[in-house]
């Protein structure tokens, strides 16, 4: 595997390719630099998040907190699932984790968390070469197929501390999907024919992560100290997911569990600063949903 400060010294090259100063990137760098503090790598598992809840069971019992940016990470899953207990396929070959992350954001921030994730994930997509787009709220797709997820769940510890379990799947150099999933899911191997050394990505990846989840933090700062109409434009998060994503425009079928429970259709308008989904239904009136899923049109 790698090191803490492997990931640190990772994005800080990568933050050099940002438009922002070299006081700017350290803060950022700083916020996010707990991502990947500890890190547990297992050939198998039956869940990722069920090892983190176990984790933080085993610290109540001490008193104790588990270190948030506390990653663990396996090579296969068993029992693997998404949104609503959808299962999740995660043979060997695909980059399969979930972190920790104390709830430390102001609530306005707090729900673009997700939104963070779902760009670092697209972000290391597209630098292995493939072409893709984020559909609310973080999943990666190429021409409609799935190529990553992301599962945000809050959970309160036993010493009443608040935290998010981020599970993230991504199909790196998975090939071969059942029946099923054939025409919804891609991965990069079958997308550019290329393979890659899965601890590799894992680092790129959590470099990302920490940069983007600085970045969210960064930008709280930014609301905090603007006055009000600097507010509008301080927060890059946001800005940035609006530029990879193609949900705007876009007409959609929408439901809580939109599978099992679709509720209408509408055409996306616009997505608000707190990441609230603008719909407008058939007879002309607008809604919005700040939850739930979407399916394209």
């Amino acid at each position: 595997m790698f090191s803490h400060s492997s990931i640190c010294r990772l994005g800080r090259e990568q933050a050099d390719c940002s438009p922002y100063d070299k006081e700017q990137v350290e803060k950022i760098l700083r916020y996010g630099s707990p991502v990947g503090s500890c890190i547990e790598h297992h050939t198998e598992l039956d869940r990722c998040m069920d090892r983190l809840r176990g984790l933080l069971s085993e610290k109540d019992k001490e008193s104790g907190s588990l270190s948030t940016g506390t990653v663990i990470r396996a090579d296969t899953l068993k029992c693997s699932a998404g949104r609503f207990q959808r299962s999740w396929h995660a043979p060997s070959g695909g980059l399969y984790l979930a972190m920790a992350w104390a709830d430390t954001l102001l609530p306005d921030f707090n729900r673009l968390l997700p939104f963070a994730i779902g760009i670092a994930c697209h972000e290391l997509v597209a630098s292995l070469g493939v072409s893709a787009r984020l559909k609310w709220v973080n999943d990666v797709l190429v021409r409609g197929r799935k190529i990553s997820g992301v599962l945000c769940e809050t959970i309160i510890s036993g010493s009443c501390e608040r935290y998010h379990l981020i599970g993230i799947g991504i199909n790196i150099n998975n090939r071969e999907f059942p029946p099923e999933l054939k025409n919804i899911a891609t991965s990069v191997a079958r997308e550019t024919g290329q393979e890659h050394d899965l601890n590799d990505i894992c680092l790129n990846l959590l470099a990302r992560l920490q940069w983007n989840i600085g970045l969210l933090y960064y930008g709280e700062e930014l609301f905090l100290t603007a006055d009000e109409k600097q507010r509008e434009n301080s927060n890059p998060v946001f800005k940035r997911w609006l530029s990879l994503s193609d949900t705007r425009g876009r007409r959609v079928v929408y439901g809580y569990d939109v599978q099992l429970n679709p509720l209408y259709e509408a055409r996306v308008l616009n997505i608000d600063k707190d990441g609230s989904l603008v719909m407008e239904l058939e007879d002309g009136s607008r809604i919005v949903e700040s939850s739930g899923e979407v399916v394209y049109l």
